[in-house]
C-alpha cells in the first residue's frame, strides 16, 4: 500500500535513586529483558526501543521532547518499575504530544513467597509506583491507554500490539490529504461537514479540484501503458462477457485502466492519500471510475463516494492501521443498501454503485461491464465478488454541528442465502450487533451515515481508542447495546461536548 513511516515505540521505565545504584542496575536489566522478549515474540507490528531509566524531571522532560521530535517515534510506553514520584513527570507530560500507553505490569509474574524480603519489595513495587504515576496523568487529564497484566502474558502482548496500530493511526491522521474530484452531492446532509474543523481536529487536508484537472492526467496516459494494465487485468480476474462483444468489452475495461493510471499519477504528484468522486461531476471522463477506484483502494488509498471526504479519510486511516497485518481480511468503503427482514436471517446488503475494495473479497473476482443509470456516461467496468465472512467493524464519522462523532458498530458478516445474478456489483452482507432491529435503531438514533469505513481487521476497542486520542465523541453499538441506555448515553454526551 501507499507507504507510511518505519515507526518505533519507545519503552520508558520510571524509577528514582532512593534505593541506590544496585537497584537502578536491576531496574535497567529487567527493562532490557522485557523489551528484548517482547520484540522476540514477533507479535508486534513495530519495534519497541528501550530508553534509559527515567529518575528525575530533567531526564523525563528530555526524553519526552526527544520523542516529540523523532518522526519515527509513534508513541511512548511507560512503566513504573519502582516508586517514581509523580510531580517530576508533570513538565514532561505537559510537553509530550504523541500517543501514550501506561503498561501496568511488573518483572516477576508470581510473588517469590519463600525469598521475598524488603529489598525485593523496594525494587519491585509497580503496584505502588504505577498508581502514583497514574494519578498525575489522570489529574492532568491526559488521554492514554492503560494495559494491565504480566508483560509475558499473551493477552497483554496482544493488547499492546493492538494499541500500536491505533497509535500509528493517530500519528498518520495528521498526514492524510484528501483530493475531492468534484463536490458533495447536492442536498445530501450526512456526507457534508466542517473541513476546517476536521483539519484542526484530525490534521486532515481536504482539497478540491475540478474533475478536468484529473482528466488531463488520464488523457496523458500512453496506449502502451493502458494495454499493459489491461493485460494484467485479464490475467488476474475472470472476464465475464455475459453476451457482450469481446472487443467492445475490452475497450470498456481499457477506459478504467487509463483512469486508474491517470488518477494514481494525479494523486502521487499532489501527495494525496484518499480521493472522492461524484457521478454527477464527470467532466471529460468516459466512465464513472469503478474498477479504477477499486484498484486504488487495494493499493491503500482511501475513497468516499459522492464527495464523502470524511469516509474517504477514514478508509485511508483504517488501511494504515491494518498495514502489514498478517492474514488481513480487508478494509473498504461500503454503503448500506437494502434489508433482509426474514426472521432468523436478518441483515443488511452492503455494496455501492461500483467502488468496493477487492481486499475484502472471498473467492474469484470477475470483471463485468454493465450500464449505470447515474452519470450519463458509457457502461463502466467494475470488479465483482462477494465478501468474506466473520466479525468486522463498520464506522461512520459524522459532523454533529458542534463536534464530530464516531459511530462504531460491531457486525457479523455472512454469506447471502442466495446468489444475485442480476446485481453487477461487489457485495457484502452483515448483521449489525446486537441484532438488526436494535443495531439499526441505534445507528439512526446516533445520526450515522449510509456510507461506512469497514474493516475485518480492526476492533471496536481500537477505533474507540483512536477517537479518544483525537478528543472526539465515540459511541459503540455491539452486543451490549440497550436502546434505553444508548439514548441516555447520547444525551449525556451532548452535555459533555456542549
Amino acid at each position: 500500500m501507499k507507504a507510511t513511516k518505519n515507526y518505533q515505540f519507545w519503552f520508558c521505565t520510571g524509577s528514582q535513586d532512593l534505593y541506590g545504584d544496585e537497584c537502578l542496575r536491576k531496574v535497567a536489566d529487567h527493562s532490557a529483558k522485557i523489551v528484548e522478549a517482547l520484540n522476540a515474540t514477533g507479535k508486534f507490528p513495530y519495534e519497541i526501543v528501550l530508553k534509559p531509566t527515567l529518575i528525575d524531571q530533567a531526564s523525563i522532560r528530555k526524553t519526552f521532547n526527544m520523542a516529540n521530535n523523532d518522526e519515527n517515534c509513534a508513541g511512548v510506553i511507560t512503566w513504573m518499575h519502582t516508586f517514581s514520584p509523580a510531580k517530576m513527570w508533570i513538565i514532561g507530560l505537559q510537553e509530550y504530544k504523541k500517543p501514550l500507553c501506561h503498561l501496568h505490569t511488573q518483572f516477576n509474574e508470581e510473588i517469590p513467597y519463600d525469598s521475598i524480603d524488603m529489598d525485593f519489595m523496594n525494587e519491585n513495587q509497580s503496584a505502588h509506583g504505577d498508581r502514583e504515576y497514574g494519578h498525575i496523568v489522570s489529574r492532568m487529564g491526559i488521554e492514554r491507554k492503560i494495559i494491565v497484566g504480566h508483560w509475558a502474558n499473551a493477552s497483554v502482548q496482544d493488547k499492546l500490539a493492538s494499541w500500536m496500530r491505533t497509535a500509528v493511526g493517530v500519528m498518520e491522521s495528521s498526514h492524510i490529504r484528501v483530493c475531492r474530484i468534484g463536490d458533495n452531492m447536492n442536498n445530501v446532509a450526512v456526507t457534508e461537514g466542517d473541513k476546517v474543523e476536521a483539519q484542526i481536529k484530525f490534521g486532515w487536508e481536504i482539497d478540491h479540484y475540478n474533475v478536468n484537472d484529473a482528466v488531463d492526467y488520464v488523457n496523458a496516459v500512453s496506449e502502451g501503458d493502458v494495454n499493459a494494465l489491461v493485460d494484467e487485468y485479464y490475467s488476474k480476474y475472470e472476464i465475464l462477457l455475459e453476451g457482450r462483444d469481446a472487443a467492445e468489452f475490452r475497450n470498456h475495461v481499457a477506459v478504467q485502466a487509463q483512469i486508474e493510471i491517470g488518477l494514481e499519477k494525479f494523486l502521487e504528484d499532489g501527495d494525496y492519500h484518499a480521493i472522492v468522486t461524484h457521478f454527477g461531476m464527470l467532466g471529460g471522463l468516459k466512465q464513472l471510475p469503478g474498477l479504477a477506484i477499486q484498484r486504488l483502494m487495494e493499493k491503500g488509498y482511501g475513497f468516499g463516494g459522492e464527495g464523502d471526504w470524511k469516509t474517504a479519510a477514514m478508509v485511508r486511516l483504517m488501511k494504515i492501521m491494518t498495514a502489514g497485518m498478517k492474514d488481513a481480511k480487508g478494509t473498504s468503503f461500503m454503503e448500506d443498501y437494502t434489508y433482509n427482514f426474514v426472521p432468523g436471517k436478518e441483515g443488511i446488503l452492503q455494496a455501492h454503485m461500483l467502488e468496493v475494495c477487492p481486499t475484502i473479497s472471498d473467492g474469484p473476482i470477475g470483471i463485468k461491464v454493465n450500464p449505470l443509470s447515474m452519470g450519463n456516461r458509457e457502461d463502466p467496468a467494475r470488479l465483482v465478488f462477494t465478501s468474506k465472512t466473520g466479525p468486522g467493524v463498520a464506522t461512520s464519522l459524522v459532523d454533529m454541528g458542534n463536534r464530530f462523532r464516531l459511530l462504531v458498530n460491531a457486525v457479523d458478516c455472512k454469506k447471502c442465502e442466495k446468489e444475485m445474478p442480476k446485481l453487477p456489483v461487489a457485495t457484502a452482507f452483515w448483521t449489525p450487533q446486537p441484532n438488526l432491529e436494535v443495531g439499526a435503531a441505534a445507528w439512526i438514533m446516533a445520526g450515522g451515515a449510509h456510507h461506512t469505513a469497514f474493516s475485518y481487521d480492526l476492533t471496536v476497542e481500537q477505533m474507540v481508542d483512536w477517537a479518544d486520542a483525537m478528543g472526539i465523541e465515540s459511541v459503540v453499538i455491539d452486543n451490549n447495546t440497550d436502546l434505553r441506555a444508548f439514548k441516555n448515553e447520547l444525551k449525556w454526551n451532548s452535555m459533555y461536548y456542549r
